[in-house]
């Protein structure tokens, strides 16, 4: 049976299906339910992915440098490591954090109002490299030999855990779609099994007038397909506007914002419905021709 079939369909067959409002209502409530999941485990999956690359790319190309030298000591030893990336190969641009940025860093933990003059706090270097990179090794070696309060850190042991564990989460939508389209397709054949088994003797007195077998499997698929796109399509609408009230993207919200989709990103949902079809589609035919097996 193909699409067209099951679109237009034969006016005639769709009769054999008595109505059935507990049968009819399951479908659509299954089916809407699967697929407003579905649209947010899709935003989930699409909103890691775009995370993990974005910390990827940030970390990638940013290092820091902590330098912890008495005070007196301190503001020599920061010009001295600013002229050796000056004139290492891959280094973009390097500069040291002032005061106030420092105290924005620590401002989480010790609050607003934190006098950083208190406190033993190493001066900060932001290094940001070229496309083509530095020679990590060389310059942590170079700056252990010239300036002994400089700890060099390019991040590694930040990075990978942060791209990791979004990458996991993205293969978590992932799942959960295909979690949420098995479900279905049980709700569906639950449905479907229990529509035929209840309407066996209409079957029987089908047969006896000559209609066949294919003729009544493709009545009761045509109708569970519709049921189930038309709740896929209602829950994938509901979805949608749910996505869109969620919170735009914010660097004060962090990875908690902007995970509904962007761009072209948006025509995804729209397939939902087309899924729905084919799982319903694949399984109300196998348990139509499972039952019309056993009342044979």
């Amino acid at each position: 049976m193909g699409v067209k079939e099951i679109l237009l369909g034969d006016r005639g067959a769709d009769r054999v299906v008595p109505p059935s409002g507990v049968t009819a209502q399951l479908i659509v409530f299954a089916s809407g339910a699967m697929a407003f999941l579905a649209v947010f485990a899709l935003a989930l999956s699409l909103a890691s992915g775009r995370l993990a690359a974005r910390w990827g790319d940030e970390l990638a190309q940013s290092a820091t440098i902590r330098i912890v030298a008495p005070s007196e000591q301190l503001q020599d030893q920061t010009a001295l490591t600013l002229r050796i990336l000056e004139t290492t190969a891959g280094v973009a641009f390097a500069r040291a954090l002032d005061v106030e940025e420092q105290r924005a860093l620590l401002a989480p933990w010790f609050g607003p109002e934190l006098d950083i003059d208190t406190l033993p706090v190493p001066q900060l270097i932001e290094v940001i490299q070229e496309d083509s990179g530095f020679d990590a090794a060389g310059l942590r070696l170079r700056l252990a030999a010239e300036v002994p309060g400089a700890v060099f850190d390019d991040h590694t042991q930040w990075r990978a855990p942060l791209v990791q564990s979004a990458n996991r989460l993205k293969a978590l939508g992932v799942v959960s779609v295909l979690l949420l389209a098995v479900t279905m397709a049980a709700m569906v054949t639950l449905a479907a099994n229990a529509a035929l088994a209840a309407n066996a003797q209409v079957i029987r007195v089908l047969r006896l007038v000559g209609a066949t077998d294919q003729f009544i499997a493709r009545a009761f698929i045509r109708r569970f397909t519709l049921r189930a796109v038309a709740g896929a399509a209602g829950g994938m609408v509901l979805g949608m506007g749910a996505v869109l009230l969620l919170p735009p993207a914010s660097d004060a919200g962090g990875f908690l914002t902007g995970l509904g989709f962007q761009g072209a990103q948006w025509l995804l949902p729209l397939l939902i419905p087309a899924l729905a079809a084919a799982v319903a589609f694949s399984a109300t035919g196998w348990a139509a021709r499972r039952v019309l097996k056993e009342l044979s």
